[in-house]
């Protein structure tokens, strides 16, 4: 079938991208689902710093490639082998497919998955090929969903069936900012009631995390950020105190603060100055959980005396440590009890055709999440 779709065709592309263009436009080929796999057609679509990151080349994908992957939609077709969905299901998509089998999934880690993250990394299905193509050239999938598209063939390992009535964007929230910020802080961090938490970066995913801690009864909530309208955001949204990320003296004034730093710290921003002012501010014997991915070229200093001595605990969280078919029910919950507040990140929307603009917005931090609605 013929479909609609924003194809990044190279990468680096320079901002403002409202005139480099990166994402075209553009009449792509849509090959009908193989076995495992499940046609739908994509109703929302959230922007986020991972596509961001393919676009400016601070993560390198295979091109031309259809970007997006946190998304919500219905199911149209299923592929051979498919026997728990039917047409008219409302799915939420999962940008980690995961076969089952291999040993993380079998440890209950399904982030990690082997063969998914190799499909990802070659811009394939879980299944194997890709489904899309432009005149008969293969075009790549973006982490198995390529969701900034009217229809996706996506694998069924990487779908979630959602039985809450909720609207398809904040469902879309749910594939990305919520389970990795939320479950960063649930699964990974696991904060206890009545520990501090610093939030270091406030997108989408940063700000979901401060709701998870918030959720988890955490005492005091930290928010950094370069962005006083983000840290105003953060605030509303259950922050107890506030710090600019800018400030010379941050570091000092936070530990201040919390006489001595604080329980966990939670990195969200994606960079090694924001994992580092993170780890500074962790009292000794504290834990600092980071989300963020920094350009894989750049690395993090440390002193091993102080995570000896102060035995200190550094963890890298992907997909908020979750199950997907466990997690994203769960957090739905939440957020149907009024406990998440995700209705409150979304802060614009466009059409397909506005999505660079989109993209500059979220680069230039002017927004939380930019929705692309089908």
């Amino acid at each position: 079938m013929k479909i609609r779709a924003a194809v990044l065709n190279a990468s680096p592309v320079q901002a403002p991208f409202a005139q480099s263009r990166p994402l075209s436009i553009e009449e792509v080929d849509l090959a009908p689902p193989g076995p495992g796999e499940v046609l739908v057609r994509v109703r929302a679509a959230g922007l986020c710093h991972s596509d961001l990151s393919v676009i400016d080349g601070n993560r390198l994908r295979p091109v031309p490639m259809v970007l997006g992957h946190e998304a919500a939609g219905e199911v149209i077709e299923t592929g051979a082998g498919v026997d728990d969905l039917r047409p008219g299901d409302r799915v939420v998509m999962v940008f980690v497919p995961s076969c089952g089998h291999c040993a993380p999934c079998s440890e209950g880690r399904p982030a990690l998955c082997e063969p998914g993250n190799a499909a990802n990394g070659a811009g394939e299905l879980l299944g194997g090929g890709r489904r899309l193509s432009v005149d008969g050239k293969a075009v790549h999938h973006h982490i198995g969903v390529s969701a900034f598209a009217e229809y996706a063939v996506i694998s069924r390992r990487s779908l979630v069936k959602l039985e809450a009535d909720i609207h398809h964007e904040i469902a879309a929230l749910f594939g990305c900012a919520v389970l990795t910020g939320v479950g960063a802080a649930v699964n990974t961090a696991k904060i206890r009631a009545g520990e501090t938490v610093a939030v270091v970066g406030l997108g989408g995913v940063g700000l979901s995390a401060l709701l998870g801690a918030a959720a988890c009864g955490a005492s005091r909530i930290i928010a950094v950020d370069l962005s006083d309208e983000k840290l105003a955001i953060a605030r509303d949204l259950g922050a107890t105190d506030c710090f600019n990320a800018g400030a010379p003296d941050v570091v000092e004034a936070i530990r201040a603060a919390t006489k001595g730093g604080v329980d966990h710290g939670l990195e969200m921003a994606g960079s090694v100055k924001a994992l580092d002012l993170a780890y500074q501010i962790t009292r000794r014997g504290g834990t600092t959980t980071t989300a963020g991915l920094a350009n894989a070229s750049h690395t993090l200093s440390l002193s091993p005396t102080r995570l000896v001595a102060e035995e200190r605990t550094l963890k890298g969280s992907y997909v908020g440590s979750c199950i997907p078919m466990r997690d994203i029910p769960r957090f739905v919950d939440l957020y149907l009890r009024g406990k998440l507040a995700v209705d409150k990140l979304m802060t614009s929307q466009s059409g397909l055709d506005g999505i660079n603009e989109g993209f500059d917005a979220l680069n230039e931090g002017r927004t939380i999440r930019h929705i692309i609605m089908m």
